[in-house]
């Protein structure tokens, strides 16, 4: 009897536990068993070891083998553990010194002939051996991605056999070396939206202070085409935002391209989609479309058309920033800081306000319609405005609008304030923060009490009002909070009556 213990790890996230593969070779009729809630695809890794093992000519015990995952409450998926179960078997057996694989993780799918193949969930892994002071030992395709996680020794391989003759010491493999990419993302640019000025005013309080924004207007007044844009005006993202977002979508079922490292994510999804696609889920707990969206733009168009469950999944994730998902195996949280930004049309018709008068929909209609998204959703966002159709003066300007570039130059400015004064966006400002960095004037605060009575604003409300002037007053590079920032920030609340 011989037990070999190799380590690995779970694709859980940044903290997730330590797995361990132990082979047992005992008496007994031969036969190869994988114990501690193994998936399908883990099932299949006896024969992918079996067959990976045989052509690479190592011995494949004829004896009983007992592949045990532990902790083995712990649902295991993904084809990662092929290699820690082949090394194991191979350290059980005595064809490689068990003590060669201290100090060390490793991960990795094998093919029929022993190559190795690229796995989901790389960059969780490095950050997790990184925490733990560990090498991380993984296929060639899994290197430039794992290696985001500065300070980790990462040791890229082609094949089991160059493993291990790695551990053999007879020949090392080369730790990683190459160049993390700088790129921050191309994106759209505003210069092509013509018109809509007072829209992009209010994009650019937005992108300042990281609120969240619903956009209201007819058919084609250039709401899709202003969200397309909105990433590219916000700030760069720093490197804890970076590893953040890489490492989330590294353990999404389409994975991180480390190409788009340092890119704001953006997602649209369509409104058919489901509860389970929108906050994450599974029998094994994916993240969703608002975790993919981490420090990033989660855009929703067509916002009545979504299912009213789907949206009203929404309110949690947007005050707390993660999103907890329950399953009777287990629970899991994701994070979810994303900045919502969101579009429909007035009415059912989309005309409603239209200067032809196109639109024949009754009140009734168009309050059923509205109504579609909840009163405690709507209070949740803190810029609503109203876009309309743009003139054919707009239309036919030769002269071009401003750049993203000259608008992110002033966000990025304004953010930089916010986080030397409080060292977060305005827009996550709690109720205490906001009394020491939102006070306002004797004016100010008569303006909004006015406010707060004809508006029929709610408690939440006027925090995000005072929230937005911070941000208005910072894009101004003004210290106090005037009346004329309170009056913006009211302007974009006057659409509440509407839900």
């Amino acid at each position: 009897m011989s037990i070999a213990t190799v380590a690995s790890r779970a694709l859980a996230g940044v903290d997730a536990p330590e797995v361990t593969v132990e082979v047992h070779l005992g008496p007994g009729l031969p036969a190869f068993h994988i114990v501690g809630l193994p998936d399908t695809e883990v099932r299949e890794a006896r024969d992918r070891v079996r067959a990976a093992l045989n052509h690479a000519h190592f011995e494949f015990p004829a004896r009983r083998i007992t592949v045990n995952l532990a902790p083995a409450e712990l649902p295991k998926d993904s084809s990662r553990f092929d290699l820690p179960i082949a090394l194991g078997i191979l350290a059980a057996s005595g064809q490689l010194e068990p003590k060669a694989l201290d100090g060390q993780e490793f991960a990795g799918e094998l093919s029929l002939t022993g190559e190795l193949r690229a796995v989901r969930g790389a960059l969780a892994m490095a950050l997790s051996a990184r925490a733990a002071g560990r090498a991380f030992v993984l296929p060639e395709g899994n290197a430039p991605q794992a290696a985001l996680a500065q300070g980790v020794r990462i040791l890229p391989a082609k094949s089991l056999l160059d493993v291990v003759a790695h551990l053999a010491d007879e020949t090392k493999l080369a730790e990683y070396s190459g160049e993390r990419p700088l790129s921050g993302g191309i994106y759209p640019d505003f210069s092509d939206v013509k018109g809509q000025q007072q829209v992009k005013r209010a994009l650019e309080v937005a992108a300042a202070g990281a609120h969240s924004v619903l956009m209201i207007g007819p058919p084609g007044t250039g709401k899709s085409m202003l969200a397309a844009r909105f990433p590219g005006i916000l700030p760069p993202m720093s490197e804890s935002e970076a590893l953040e977002v890489a490492a989330v979508h590294s353990v999404s079922t389409s994975g991180f391209d480390a190409s788009r490292w340092r890119e704001r994510p953006f997602r649209a999804p369509h409104h058919s989609a489901s509860g389970a696609a929108l906050v994450g889920g599974g029998s094994v707990p994916r993240p969703g479309e608002i975790s993919l969206a981490h420090h990033g733009v989660l855009f929703l168009d067509e916002l009545p058309e979504f299912d009213r469950d789907v949206l009203e999944s929404l309110r949690e994730p947007i005050e707390s920033g993660r999103v907890a998902i329950s399953r009777a195996a287990r629970q899991i949280q994701f994070p979810a800081r994303f900045q919502l930004l969101a579009a429909m049309n007035p009415c059912p018709c989309g005309h409603c306000g239209d200067r032809s008068g196109r639109c024949r929909c009754s009140p009734e209609r168009i309050a059923r319609y509205r109504g579609r998204v909840s009163g405690p959703l709507a209070d949740r966002i803190d810029i609503k405005l109203e876009v309309p159709a743009p003139r054919e003066a707009e239309l036919m300007a030769p002269v071009p609008t401003e750049s993203s570039g000259a608008i992110a130059a002033r966000v990025a400015q304004a953010r930089a304030v916010q986080m030397v004064r409080q060292g977060k966006p305005n827009a996550l400002l709690a109720s205490r923060e906001i009394d020491r960095h939102c006070a306002i004037g004797r004016e100010a605060t008569e303006l909004l009490r006015h406010a707060l009575a004809r508006l029929l604003l709610s408690a939440r409300a006027y925090h995000r009002v005072l929230r937005v002037g911070r941000s208005i007053a910072d894009l101004a590079g003004t210290a106090a909070i005037s009346a004329e920032h309170v009056a913006e920030a009211i302007q974009y609340r006057r659409l509440d009556a509407s839900f």
